[in-house]
């Protein structure tokens, strides 16, 4: 099952993504036989309410998915044409949180480039995106000219939870995860080096966390270690490799995360990305103005930003 979050102009509302590319109003469903918890988690507009709401709230989109399907939910449908997609979890509630150097032939891109030896860590890099950085399908990736002159791309398969944990065994992992989306992770190199090297900073800009179409649900998605991924700048093909790459899978990145650490329903992991990255091309192609960005994995879909510069001057509210 496809969820995302469509914003109808007046308001925006958790959806299914039918298979006519429609969606399913979760909030415009008669809710009245439904568990308080989900019919509170439908009306609210909000996916990550009923990601939270758990799998009673999933079930009944499911059951309402497939009368939509056979046509007996007309009032609940909105065609393609008439609503907009957002990112899946337009504000998360934590900031997402990311993962560094994950693939072996990014690492030896960026040694290449840098001409340094970073190497396999022992354990896996964590960073942060905030907030303020999501943006979904079709929304403008800000470039800002007086920041930086080196902003670059990832794609990257992000992980959503879905069941609260914590010290979360490898092999019961995938327990937690409610599905997958696709994340952009958009980069101010010169702004990261800048800053001692550290990333946090070079990847918070406004803007530099893309993120959609949609989720897929985890049930739908059976295998995530065996996914094309691809990323495309103006239609050039820069990233080309598959998740079955990573140097630490999805089970070892959540039992790492949650050591210690309350992992909770719409948190958001993403996983890391393979080569192709633009400061590391000869030349180094960075995203310019007028430029547009398509992230691809199977499974899932295609998610497509364009590039935009911001003057200093809108800065201030």
């Amino acid at each position: 099952m496809r969820l995302a979050t469509v914003d109808l102009g007046s308001r925006t509302a958790a959806a299914v993504i039918l298979t006519d590319g429609s969606a399913l109003l979760l909030d415009a469903l008669d809710a009245s036989d439904l568990p308080p918890a989900v019919s509170a988690a439908f009306a609210s507009g909000s996916l990550l309410a009923v990601i939270a709401a758990g799998p009673a709230a999933i079930e009944a989109a499911g059951r309402a998915a497939a009368e939509a399907e056979a046509g007996r939910l007309p009032d609940a449908v909105r065609s393609a044409d008439k609503l907009r997609l957002r990112a899946p979890v337009p504000q998360p509630a934590k900031n997402v949180v990311c993962v560094g150097r994950n693939y072996a032939e990014h690492i030896a891109e960026g040694e290449r480039a840098q001409n340094i030896k970073i190497g396999v860590t022992e354990h896996p890099v964590f960073f942060t995106k905030p907030a303020t950085a999501v943006i979904g399908p079709g929304e403008t990736i800000p470039i800002f000219p007086h920041l930086s002159s080196k902003i670059d791309y990832e794609v990257e398969l992000a992980v959503v939870m879905g069941k609260a944990g914590r010290d979360i065994p490898a092999e019961r992992a995938l327990e937690h995860v409610f599905g997958y989306t696709i994340l952009n992770d958009v980069t101010a190199r010169d702004i990261q080096r800048r800053h001692g090297g550290q990333f946090f900073k070079g990847k918070a800009l406004d803007g530099s966390c893309p993120m959609g179409p949609w989720i897929v649900t985890a049930d739908e998605l059976q295998d995530p270690a065996k996914l094309g991924i691809r990323l495309w700048v103006n239609g050039e093909l820069r990233q080309d490799s598959t998740t079955a790459a990573m140097i630490f899978d999805i089970p070892t990145l959540i039992a790492s995360m949650s050591e210690g650490m309350t992992l909770e329903p719409g948190d958001i992991l993403a996983t890391g990305t393979p080569s192709g990255v633009g400061y590391a091309m000869e030349p180094p192609a960075f995203l310019k103005h007028g430029d547009v960005v398509t992230c691809e994995i199977d499974g899932i879909g295609r998610l497509e930003n364009p590039v935009r510069n911001v003057e200093a001057a809108r800065r201030v509210a």
